[in-house]
């Protein structure tokens, strides 16, 4: 399985993303602050591995705190959510991660009340680190359940198309959309992948098609702008893509282009699934106009390979979501269950079981 990330004595380990697909290399973040850059620089990204490593960026702070009272080091542990929750606005899961840490932190002050300081201390760490490392392995176990569950939607036989990364590199490990896509190969279908490239950071080119001839599994790379002609000629069978957020009434935002891909599939009769886990879905947020979008840097477009590409002067645009109305959504996997239309029901009946 590729190590997208690890907790180890030194630090939390990311596998480097931004140097796929030509060089392997990691980097090791020994603050939480390190973690946060990571983050915001997208050395680790995709939504549930964003996830993970606020997580263990809030354990990380945590557990390295210097503190000698709890009192002390609560003011740090909000200083450290503060500043994990800036880094990357649209993922839903980064603040899913923080809160599972931070909630887990005040319990914890409240049940050692009564404790010595330096035994409150020594618990509260190693339960917030045990917590960190437990959310990672529920995130493998989570894709592969998503896997299992949406398997049977995909053709036994015939052509997948996806855009960004949806795959182990977005995730601890196995992956959302390409969870699924390795489920059904693991079952015995035949299926080869279309991975859009993915403008401008070019996830889909570099990180969807490295994973997957890891995997054997036949993939061919797109220009973004092909898959409608494809479609047409009858070439693409169905789509399945990732999430970074899910609205209450299903809308979804994912990677840029997402929304393209989607009317496209609609107009060929091409169903269009969304593969995410339950930390994805947002039930605070109605629909998708109250989905934040970041902005990025404009030198994502602008430059490729550190060469300039566009006159300088001219505007730039460079948001690195979009939201997909639930229309065009014929299925939302998740390891809960598969949702379908109408999703303001499907969500919140979920939602309630879960409850």
């Amino acid at each position: 399985m590729i190590p997208t990330l690890e907790w180890t004595d030194e630090g939390v380990r990311f596998l480097d993303q931004t140097k796929l697909p030509l060089e392997t290399t990691y980097v090791l973040a020994t603050t939480s602050d390190e973690v946060a850059t990571v983050i915001r620089d997208m050395i680790v990204r995709g939504a549930p591995a964003i996830g993970v490593s606020a997580a263990m960026g809030m354990a990380l702070g945590i557990s390295r705190s210097t503190a000698t009272t709890v009192d002390a080091l609560t003011p740090e542990v909000d200083h450290i959510a503060a500043v994990l929750a800036a880094t990357r606005p649209t993922a839903v899961n980064l603040f899913w991660g923080i809160a599972r840490i931070h909630d887990l932190y005040k319990r914890l002050v409240a049940e050692t009340a009564d404790q010595p300081e330096a035994d409150r201390l020594r618990i509260i760490k190693q339960k917030v680190v045990a917590e960190a490392q437990q959310v990672y392995t529920e995130d493998i176990e989570t894709c592969r359940t998503m896997g299992r569950v949406g398997q049977d939607l995909l053709p036994r036989e015939g052509t997948v198309l996806t855009h960004c990364n949806a795959g182990a590199l977005c995730a601890a490990g196995y992956g959302t959309a390409l969870g699924v896509i390795r489920a059904a190969v693991e079952a015995g279908a035949d299926i080869h992948v279309l991975a859009d490239e993915t403008r401008p950071y070019l996830q889909g080119a570099r990180l969807t098609a490295w994973e997957l001839l890891q995997d054997n599994i036949p993939t061919t790379v797109l220009c973004d702008n092909m898959s409608g002609a494809l479609m047409r000629q009858g070439r693409v069978q169905a789509v399945i893509v990732g999430a970074d957020r899910i609205a209450a009434n299903g809308d979804v935002a994912n990677k840029i282009g997402t929304y393209t891909v989607a009317v496209l599939a609609k107009e060929h009769n091409i169903p269009f699934f969304v593969a995410a886990p339950w930390s994805t879905v947002d039930i605070a947020t109605a629909t998708g106009d109250g989905i934040p979008i970041e902005q990025r840097s404009a030198r994502e477009v602008t430059h490729s390979n550190g060469k300039q590409m566009t006159p300088d002067g001219v505007g730039i645009e460079n948001p690195a979501f979009d939201v997909t109305p639930s229309k065009y959504v014929t299925a939302i996997i998740t390891e809960r269950g598969i949702l379908r239309a109408p999703y303001n029901d499907s969500i919140a009946a979920m939602t309630a079981q879960s409850a």
